[in-house]
């Protein structure tokens, strides 16, 4: 299976044998389902049946994906807060993540009540395909970090689903479209743009198709990703929470009712409901009559609503539209005139002023509408799931993925000068570059260390971020590793000579980024070492092990690289990465903090 995770709904698709892709209907034969989740005393309600409790908004929790992995002081937290105000929101001190504490004196983080979503939405696959499922391939926003990767993993643990991958939604969206326009791609390189504006986010990725050589299977397609630009907060949303505020005013200027509707959370929760349908409707009407009947206090709710109205509460918004565009082309080195088409994905892109300030941001005749935009991401990931999984055949197509933000490693060490002045000196080695493409495998030599010692995995240069950005980025810290056992083992192997420590890196499928292993090798195993004249003390960064299905003009321009930057030679893989060709390795325990 499936689940394109959106922020407000989600789509789930099944593959199984005798039954090609598919999308999943729910209980009301709907294709698409809120991802929402309703605590009731006893009960728990999901999707539509979970929304269609406004009379208690307080035991209803959605748009879940803006507190994964989230600090308290993260600006989302106050932004979910001001518009969820029924919810208490705390800080968790021991995990450093947020909770809800409900009216019972209950406790649940966001990675729990996605477990719950996540657990219904692999039930109504299950029904949907008349046999268990627990194999799912789940899409993520693009721009999510390494704290909102595991927490998404987190809980699809919980959820008892076993993750393929995680896949960035964006290119389970080219990949759809790539699968459907296998015959149009060929060596030549085609750059597509795909806007997706949905209800919580807007991403714009640069994408570049062509057939590529390969040892294992031939001539293939390929897609890359070249370029991404996002606006975390920028979605269809944000213009429901402003039409809502605006329907309330209308209501209190209406003077029916001595209460200021605002302070009324059930009534709140109707107008937004209602907003949402009323922001539908004009995008393909130029006016429309929002209606509630009994809002508050037996009060009828009437007011009609032009779509000038509704763009003159959203100018800033609209604003904001080319920002992701011009992030994805500066990330890519990119030109608009290289980009041979704008692709539209998403709900919110059906709003006419998005499209008009779209259009006339990229310079283009037209914008492309010719993929399915509420379905493609979630017709990719499952393409991918049958991919990946052993029981399915299909045509293969090679997914280059890339990371969004970079990530280095930093070591410092005391160095001492001619004259016997001790000093420390910090370095850094940039591990993945922005836009490095994964699944890759890296080492890292430590020359010179013959104690324990520690290092620091951070994101790298994050300045392409605004200043907003960074804020809800969170940590810039990765994690500390503190390796113990170096001393004892060059005691005991003081007669080998030291190629120095390696520490074996891997950003997964899912763009998650593990250290495998740490190994201390002896003189048998064959690597050149730094260039001369380079200082023997820094780390040297070499790639070990590329995407599998990476094209063989691509492996010979990657061994180039890496030569001309490290001096390093590459050396084959180990199997499934285990140590049989070094016989000298000493394994070193590690602490992770």
């Amino acid at each position: 299976m499936s689940v394109d995770l959106g922020s407000e709904w989600m789509k789930i698709a099944i593959v199984k044998p005798g039954v090609p892709m598919e999308i999943v209907l729910n209980k009301e034969s709907r294709r698409k389902t809120p991802v929402a989740v309703c605590l009731k005393e006893n009960e728990r309600l999901f999707g539509d049946s979970a929304l269609g409790s406004v009379k208690n908004p307080k035991v209803v929790y959605r748009y879940l994906q803006n507190l994964l992995g989230k600090t308290a002081e993260n600006p989302q937290v106050a932004q979910y807060q001001k518009h969820f105000p029924e919810h208490q929101i705390q800080s968790d001190e021991k995990r450093g993540t947020v909770f809800f504490k409900n009216s019972e004196e209950m406790q649940y983080s966001p990675e729990e009540l996605l477990g719950m979503v996540l657990n219904y939405s692999s039930g109504l696959a299950q029904d949907f395909a008349e046999q268990p499922i627990k194999d799912a391939v789940i899409t993520i926003p693009a721009f999510f970090n390494q704290a909102e990767r595991r927490a998404v993993l987190q809980a699809a643990q919980m959820a008892g689903l076993k993750v393929l991958q995680l896949i960035n939604d964006n290119t389970a969206v080219a990949l759809n479209y790539g699968v459907f326009r296998r015959k149009d791609i060929n060596s030549t390189a085609q750059n597509v743009m795909f806007y997706d504006m949905g209800s919580g986010s807007t991403t714009a990725t640069i994408v570049t198709y062509q057939t590529v050589k390969t040892k294992e299977a031939g001539t293939q397609p390929q897609l890359q990703i070249r370029g991404v630009g996002f606006d975390r907060t920028l979605g269809g949303f944000e213009m429901e929470l402003r039409l809502r505020d605006y329907l309330a005013k209308i209501f209190n200027e209406q003077k029916k009712s001595k209460k200021d509707v605002r302070e009324n959370m059930r009534a709140m929760a109707k107008l937004l409901k209602e907003a949402q349908r009323v922001k539908t409707v004009l995008s393909a009407n130029a006016e429309h009559m929002a209606q509630i009947e009994g809002l508050m206090d037996d009060i009828d709710f009437k007011a009609k609503v032009n779509r000038a109205e509704f763009e003159a509460l959203c100018t800033d918004l609209f604003d904001r539209v080319p920002g992701p565009v011009e992030q994805a082309l500066a990330a890519s080195e990119m030109s608009l005139d290289e980009i041979e088409q704008v692709i539209l994905v998403g709900g919110a892109t059906r709003v006419p002023r998005v499209q008009e300030v779209l259009l006339k941001a990229v310079r283009k005749e037209e914008l492309g509408k010719n993929i399915n935009a509420d379905e493609a991401a979630a017709m990719g990931a499952v393409y991918q799931a049958a991919a990946l999984s052993k029981a399915f055949k299909v045509k293969p197509f090679i997914v280059r993925d890339a990371a969004v933000f970079p990530i280095q490693v930093e070591f410092s060490r005391e160095t001492e000068e001619e004259d016997g002045v001790k000093g420390i000196k910090h370095n850094k080695r940039i591990l993945f570059q922005r836009m490095a493409p994964y699944p890759q495998r890296k080492v890292i030599t430590f020359n010179r260390y013959t104690d324990d010692f520690i290092f620091h995995i951070n994101y790298g240069d994050l300045s392409f971020l605004s200043q907003d950005d960074l804020k809800m980025f969170g940590s810039q810290n990765l994690t500390t590793v503190k390796l113990s056992g170096v001393g004892n083992s060059f005691k005991k192997h003081s007669d080998a000579e030291s190629k120095g420590i390696k520490a074996h890196f891997n950003m997964d499928e899912s763009g998650v980024l593990l250290l495998d292993r740490v190994s201390s090798s002896g003189s048998d195993e064959e690597e050149v070492p730094p260039e001369a004249g380079k200082d023997q003390d820094e780390a040297v960064e070499k790639p070990e092990e590329s995407a599998p299905e990476k094209p063989e003009t691509e492996e010979k321009s990657q061994g180039k690289n890496s030569k001309a930057e490290s001096q390093t030679e590459e050396k084959k893989p180990d199997k499934e990465g285990t140590d049989k060709d070094e016989p000298q390795v000493r394994r070193l325990r590690m602490n992770i903090y």
